[in-house]
């Protein structure tokens, strides 16, 4: 058993405009290639604070002054193959922890004995989300995973898939929400860079620039 910290973008200050599909406000990371060592299991929490959300709206919670905190359980089967598990919760001003949904996610990865010149994974992640919280109930992502370490830098890229199964977003199919991430090792366990999210619309026809959403956020690892 082994417990990790997550990665902590230095600004954890989303918009909460943003559906909250597979990370959305709750779980906010670019992912490496790498998998949890077999036969081991790793608990991580994912902490962050909405300083300037929407007040309570068409059904939906208040998100202004919104905590979310995520349990994020992954389990390292063998080589190539984990499987994570994530709790998300949410606190308001006036009200009390609340259960905001659970999603499963199984990933592949090339083993490293194979000797790629980059790290290749595939996470695909599934689950629930109370209406209270997102317009979309039941969602699933596909995300690839690229990644590589040169030296002291390292890049990460998440070309992700989003697909909403139940609420206002089915009629949008797939979406496609790149994420990027780069960094430089300021010392052998803290390293310095930058990470972008984005969401640019269905892969049918993206949405217009205004439309899409592209946010950058300096991180430390």
């Amino acid at each position: 058993m082994r417990i990790s910290p997550t990665s902590l973008p230095l600004l954890l200050l989303l918009c909460a405009a943003a559906a909250a599909r597979a990370q959305g406000n709750y779980e906010i990371q670019v992912y490496g290639s790498d998998t949890v060592a077999p036969r081991t299991t790793m608990f991580e929490l994912h902490s962050n604070f909405t300083a300037d959300g929407h007040p309570a709206i068409d059904g939906l919670a208040a998100t202004n002054h919104a905590e979310h905190e995520t349990v994020e359980i992954t389990h390292g089967f063998n080589e190539w193959f984990e499987c994570g598990f994530y709790i998300f919760t949410s606190i308001t001003e006036g009200q009390s922890w609340q259960w905001v949904g659970s999603h499963i996610r199984p990933r592949v990865a090339v083993p490293k004995k194979w000797h790629w010149p980059v790290g290749v994974s595939l996470s695909n992640e599934i689950g629930y989300q109370r209406r209270q919280y997102s317009v979309d109930t039941w969602t699933w992502e596909i995300r690839p995973i690229v990644d590589q370490k040169i030296g002291r830098w390292y890049w990460s890229l998440n070309p992700a898939l989003d697909r909403s199964f139940h609420g206002e977003s089915v009629n949008q199919g797939v979406v496609f929400s790149p994420n990027f991430k780069f960094s430089y090792d300021l010392t052998p366990k803290v390293a310095g860079g930058m990470e972008y999210y984005g969401s640019v619309g269905p892969m049918a026809g993206f949405n217009a620039v205004s439309q899409q959403q592209h946010q950058l956020f300096p991180a430390i690892t």
